[in-house]
């Protein structure tokens, strides 16, 4: 296994090539973006996790736009072209491991392609901890075995967690099910990272190559609720989240999350969160 170290300082740039594959299986990279402008892009040559330790990572990937903050963690498919910006003193860390490096570190009853799948994840401090420690040894051009292993250990915990939803797909294989659950998820992706736009469920069948009709049962089957439901879901943790980091007012909060009705939105987030919407901006008031 090949181990490629680079880190970024203030407006760094480095260009992640043209996405054709060639060697990446058993290659780990591990990138530190540090300062302002830092910029990181090209087509994934493997899968990607991106983790924020201190800033905000801006990062563009396909028609998905985030703003990632340190608590956060997003793994980006293989062959998805990607943009990240480090803003202000950002300090993240991109990690780029091929499915042949994976599975050496994993074990060899790993699934097939993709090995990671796309998805936000929380980053407990344990997690980044990890990741800091595999950077810190990648940077000095040791062996990672054990640093990546605990990481690889740390992911798998995490995306455990969708197993259930992939028993519950359709499929007579594991495979079958595992790729049903892919076209699903990255569904959820795009309803993440735009809920605050007029999106709509032909759109999202499109997206899963499905009817609309056959999209809104699969969909249900598997994550237990409509895709309706999930998205005024995400537009609801957007406004909690703006409504903590940001000076928007709240009917402005409202608007950009995604809801026309603001006396709607006042019933859902007090529904969702057991709190007012000012309440929350008050209670963060308080507690600064």
């Amino acid at each position: 296994m090949r181990i490629e170290y680079e880190r970024l300082a203030n407006g760094g740039r480095l260009d992640l090539g043209g996405g054709d594959g060639a060697g990446a299986s058993s290659l780990l990279r591990v990138v530190v973006g540090a300062g302002r402008g830092c910029v990181m892009q090209g087509t994934a040559p493997a899968a990607m996790v991106l983790v924020p330790l201190r800033g905000r990572l801006q990062l563009a990937e396909g028609d998905n736009l985030h703003t990632l903050l340190p608590g956060e963690l997003l793994v980006v498919e293989q062959g998805q072209r990607v943009q990240a910006i480090g803003r202000g003193a950002a300090l993240w860390v991109a990690l780029g491991c091929g499915s042949g490096a994976w599975r050496r570190c994993a074990g060899a009853d790993m699934p097939s392609d993709p090995v990671l799948l796309p998805a936000l994840h929380p980053a407990s401090r344990a997690l980044r901890s990890t990741v800091i420690e595999l950077a810190r040894v990648a940077s000095h051009g040791n062996a990672a075995t054990l640093a990546l292993a605990n990481f690889v250990a740390a992911m798998t915990e995490l995306q455990a967690g969708f197993e259930p939803f992939i028993e519950r797909c359709p499929g007579r294989t594991a495979s079958q099910r595992r790729s049903v659950f892919l076209r699903l998820q990255r569904v959820r992706n795009v309803m993440a990272a735009n809920c605050h736009l007029d999106l709509d469920i032909a759109g999202f069948a499109r997206m899963a190559s499905y009817s609309p009709c056959h999209f809104i049962r699969t969909f249900s089957s598997v994550f237990g609720e409509t895709p309706h439901a999930v998205l005024v879901e995400q537009r609801l943790r957007r406004a909690h989240r703006l409504i903590n980091a940001s000076a928007l007012a709240i009917t402005e909060v409202a608007r950009v999350s995604g809801f026309e009705d603001r006396c709607a939105f006042a019933r859902s987030f007090k529904r969702r969160f057991g709190i007012t919407a000012s309440g929350l901006r008050e209670q963060g008031r308080a507690a600064a």
